[in-house]
């Protein structure tokens, strides 16, 4: 089983995670991840976050995925995105991104194949 990184610092606008480069948004999954770049899928604060930021996740085979709103809980996630998650049988959690990174962290340490979408501002 390939472990989920860890994240190993949070501010506003940057974090850092364990094998990748710093960047604002981040796509985190077993064994690996990358920048979040929100225009490859078109999502914004509202309606969030988009099957197809989760997909990704799925693909590199989290079972558990976490979901951030944001330091200042802007950052929204479609209904239709939550439901696909149910659909395909993955466990989800949605928090504060602080709150969500120490979940995340929580969960890889414990040797759970989590994935996450991180945002580290608004």
């Amino acid at each position: 089983m390939t472990q989920s990184p860890r994240i190993t610092h949070l501010e506003w606008g940057v974090m850092n995670v364990v094998g990748l480069a710093p960047a604002r948004d981040l796509k985190i999954w077993p064994g690996g991840g990358r920048a979040w770049d929100w225009r490859e899928t078109g999502t914004h604060h509202v309606p969030g976050i988009q099957v197809a930021d989760v997909e990704e996740l799925l693909e590199h085979g989290a079972g558990i995925v976490v979901l951030t709103r944001g330091m200042e809980l802007v950052l929204r996630t479609c209904p239709e995105t939550l439901e696909y998650l149910r659909t395909r049988g993955a466990r989800f959690r949605v928090a504060e991104t602080r709150e969500a990174a120490r979940i995340y962290n929580e969960l890889a340490e414990q040797g759970e194949v989590v994935g996450g979408l991180f945002h580290s501002t608004c």
